[in-house]
C-alpha cells in the first residue's frame, strides 16, 4: 500500500485559505474565524516549540478545539481525555507517560500546582510539567486516543497523520460535506467518533457548533436552532433518547442529515429514523467504525437506509470489506457469519500501554480484524451480528449477548439493560426492578433457555463510557 503520510512540519489542515469564513461558533456566544484559528496554532506553535507530548483535556469548547489543532498543525502530540477524567487515573497516565505539556480549562489550573504556567487562550491554559523524563516519538505518530473512555486506561491507539487526514477526507467524500455544513457537538471530542467530525469539518471549511450540553437539556435545544444545524450524530444510545423525546414531531428545517455509529442501532429504531428522514427531505446515514481505523470504515447509504435497515453499509472510498471463518478463510458466499476484516489507509498503527510504545511503527499494515460478527448480503452490504468474544455457549447453544439486549430493548421500549456472563450462565442487568420478572419471562419464551441458565439482575445504572457506550468489562463485578 503506497504511504500517503504527509510529513513532519506538513500542516495537517489547509485552515488558512479560508480566511474569515467561521470555523467555530460556542453555546457561550464565543465566535472564531479560521484566520484566527490559524494565528492562534501560529502562536502556540511557537511557544511549544519542538515535537513533544502533550495531555489536552478535551471539553466541547473552543480552547478545547483550538489546543488540539494547534498541537496537530505544529506536530505536537496530543493525548485526547475526557477533562472530568478522576484526578487519580489522570495521575497515573501522567506518570506512564510523562508529557511535556498539559492543556487545561483555566479553572482547573490549580490542580496542578507542580506545573508552570506558559500560555493562555480561549479558557485554556498550557502547562509545562516538570518531569525529566521525555519518551522518544515515532515520525509518524499524529494523536493518541483512548477506547475506553474515562476509565482511565494507559492503552492508546496510535494514529499516525496520514490515518487522520485520510480518514477526514474519506468521510467527506461519502458525507459529501463542504463549507455550508453546521454540524453541533453530541459527542465528546476526546472520543474518536466524535473527533472524527471535527476532523472531516475543518477540512471543508464548516462551522462546527459546540456544546457541552446534554440532548436532553433545553439549552442544546435552543442553541442547535438558533445557530441551523445541518447535522446531529450519535451512538445508539442517543438514538434511543431521540426517540422518547418526540424527536419526530420538532421542528428542525435547516437539519440536512444524522449519522449513527459507535455500535449497532436495533433495526427496529433504525427502521423508525430512515422512514423520518425519507418523509422529512432529510439524510439518515448508518456507519461503522473503530478508533483502531481513526473513525471511519462503513457506511449505509441513505437513499439505501429503509431498503436495508440493520445494516452498517458498504466500505468507505478507498477501503475494501471481508469476511473470514475461524481458520482465516476468506468467506466469499453470501448470508455466512464470519469476522469482519477491514483493510485501508486509515487503519492505525497498533496500541500504547506506556511511554516506551511511543517509538513503536506501524504493526497493522493496513489491515485490521475488527472482532465483530458479521454477514454479506447478496448485494453486498454488511450485517454485524454481535462481537466475536459477545456469545456464550450455554448448554451447547450459541447465544448473542448483543442480540438479546436488542429483544429486550424492542419490547420494553428501550429500557436501559446489558447481558453479560459466562458459559451456561447469562446474567441480564436492568434498572427498573418492575421489569425484573416481565424479562425474564420474555427472555424464557425467546430464547427457550431454561429459567436456571440466567438471571435478571437490578442495577442502579447501567456503566458507560463518556460516549454512551457500555462498558460490559464493568459489569463482572456482579458474577465473577
Amino acid at each position: 500500500m503506497q504511504s500517503m503520510f504527509i510529513g513532519v512540519n506538513s500542516m495537517m489542515w489547509d485552515i488558512k485559505k479560508y480566511g474569515r469564513a467561521t470555523a467555530l461558533i460556542a453555546d457561550t456566544g464565543e465566535v472564531l474565524t479560521y484566520e484566527e484559528l490559524n494565528n492562534i496554532s501560529e502562536v502556540i506553535g511557537e511557544k511549544t516549540r519542538e515535537r513533544c507530548l502533550v495531555f489536552s483535556l478535551c471539553t466541547n469548547t473552543i480552547g478545547s478545539v483550538v489546543g488540539y489543532v494547534s498541537f496537530m498543525q505544529n506536530n505536537i502530540v496530543p493525548v485526547l481525555l475526557n477533562a472530568q477524567l478522576d484526578r487519580a487515573l489522570l495521575e497515573n497516565l501522567m506518570a506512564a507517560y510523562c508529557p511535556r505539556y498539559i492543556w487545561v480549562p483555566e479553572d482547573m489550573v490549580k490542580e496542578f500546582a507542580g506545573c508552570e504556567e506558559v500560555y493562555k487562550a480561549y479558557g485554556y491554559s498550557l502547562l509545562k510539567t516538570a518531569y525529566n523524563t521525555e519518551y522518544p516519538l515515532y515520525e509518524e505518530l499524529a494523536l493518541l486516543l483512548t477506547t475506553s473512555g474515562s476509565t482511565g486506561s494507559p492503552k492508546f491507539v496510535r494514529q499516525t497523520y496520514t490515518n487522520v487526514l485520510t480518514n477526514a477526507k474519506q468521510i467527506a467524500e461519502y458525507l459529501e460535506l463542504d463549507s455550508t455544513e453546521r454540524p453541533v457537538t453530541t459527542l465528546p471530542m476526546n472520543y474518536t467518533y466524535g473527533l472524527s467530525i471535527i476532523n472531516s469539518h475543518l477540512l471543508v471549511g464548516a462551522t462546527i457548533l459546540l456544546t457541552d450540553k446534554g440532548l436532553m437539556t433545553r439549552e442544546f435545544w435552543q442553541f442547535m436552532k438558533e445557530e441551523k444545524a445541518t447535522s446531529v450524530a450519535g451512538v445508539p444510545y442517543t438514538y434511543e433518547m431521540l426517540d422518547k423525546l418526540r424527536f419526530f414531531r420538532m421542528d428542525l428545517p435547516y437539519l440536512r442529515y444524522m449519522t449513527q455509529a459507535g455500535g449497532k442501532l436495533s433495526p427496529e429504531l433504525h427502521k423508525k429514523f430512515a422512514e423520518y428522514a425519507i418523509a422529512n427531505g432529510k439524510k439518515f446515514i448508518v456507519m461503522y467504525g473503530a478508533c483502531e481505523a481513526t473513525a471511519r470504515m462503513g457506511y449505509l447509504p441513505a437513499d439505501r437506509s429503509l431498503e436495508k435497515y440493520g445494516s452498517c453499509g458498504i466500505a468507505i472510498p478507498g477501503g475494501t470489506f471481508s469476511l473470514i471463518d475461524e481458520n482465516d478463510n476468506i468467506i466469499d458466499v453470501a448470508d455466512v457469519t464470519g469476522e469482519l476484516v477491514y483493510e485501508g489507509p486509515n487503519v492505525t498503527m497498533g496500541y500504547a500501554e506506556c511511554g516506551e510504545d511511543l517509538i513503536k511503527g506501524d504493526e497493522r499494515n493496513g489491515r485490521l480484524a475488527t472482532g465483530d460478527m458479521a454477514k454479506r448480503d447478496e448485494d453486498g452490504f454488511y450485517f454485524i451480528v454481535g462481537r466475536k468474544k459477545r456469545f456464550l455457549k450455554i448448554y451447547g447453544n450459541r447465544v448473542n449477548l448483543d442480540e438479546v439486549d436488542r429483544l429486550i430493548k424492542a419490547e420494553f421500549n428501550f429500557i436501559d439493560c446489558a447481558s453479560a456472563g459466562v458459559d451456561d450462565h447469562m446474567y441480564i442487568f436492568v434498572t427498573d426492578e418492575d421489569v425484573i420478572e416481565p424479562v425474564r419471562k420474555f427472555i424464557a419464551d425467546k430464547t427457550k433457555l431454561n429459567h436456571t441458565a440466567f438471571n435478571v439482575i437490578k442495577i442502579e445504572e447501567i456503566p458507560k463510557n463518556d460516549a454512551g457506550k457500555t462498558l460490559y468489562k464493568e459489569l463482572t463485578k456482579y458474577y465473577e
